[in-house]
């Protein structure tokens, strides 16, 4: 299962929800899919979706999914993190209104850089690729922060 969370924040993250519901539709995800959309205004037609989940709940999915795509805030895949998973970090961006400004974007390119523990898609037509190469993104990252 892979589960996609976009946060709070009051601003929609339509970008990131419909890529997921077209790649799923697309046959390119073959597995079920389980979005937490937030104020997002499009509704996805072949995920499971819910507007918010509680705390408890969103951990329980995160701890089910073989997967978890967030957005760049902190809180939602420091999560992900702590329960033992690699989160592919999708960044809210300014110029898709989708933010205030492109913290998210440096947040995420920092932490990538340092920490080396998260996979940034900064370009939706990345998340495919990276979807389909994840385990062996995974295998290769884990391999680099050994050798450090």
């Amino acid at each position: 299962m892979i589960f996609v969370t976009v946060g709070t924040h009051e601003q929609p993250f339509n970008r990131l929800i419909e890529a997921v519901d077209q790649l799923k539709s697309s046959g390119a995800i073959h597995e079920d899919v389980i979005m937490q959309t937030g104020f997002s205004t499009y509704e996805p037609k072949y995920c499971e979706w819910h507007k918010l989940l509680p705390y408890a709940q969103m951990k329980e999915k995160v701890a089910e999914a073989r997967i978890v795509i967030t957005h760049g805030g902190p809180a939602s895949f420091i999560m992900p993190l702590q329960i033992g998973k690699i989160p592919i970090v999708v960044p809210r961006q300014l110029q898709f209104n989708e933010h205030v400004n492109n913290h998210q974007v440096d947040f995420a390119k920092a932490v990538a850089e340092r920490m080396g523990n998260i996979i940034p898609v900064y370009d939706m037509t990345e998340l495919s690729d990276v979807l389909g190469q994840y385990d062996k993104i995974i295998v290769a990252m884990k391999k680099k922060n050994f050798e450090k």
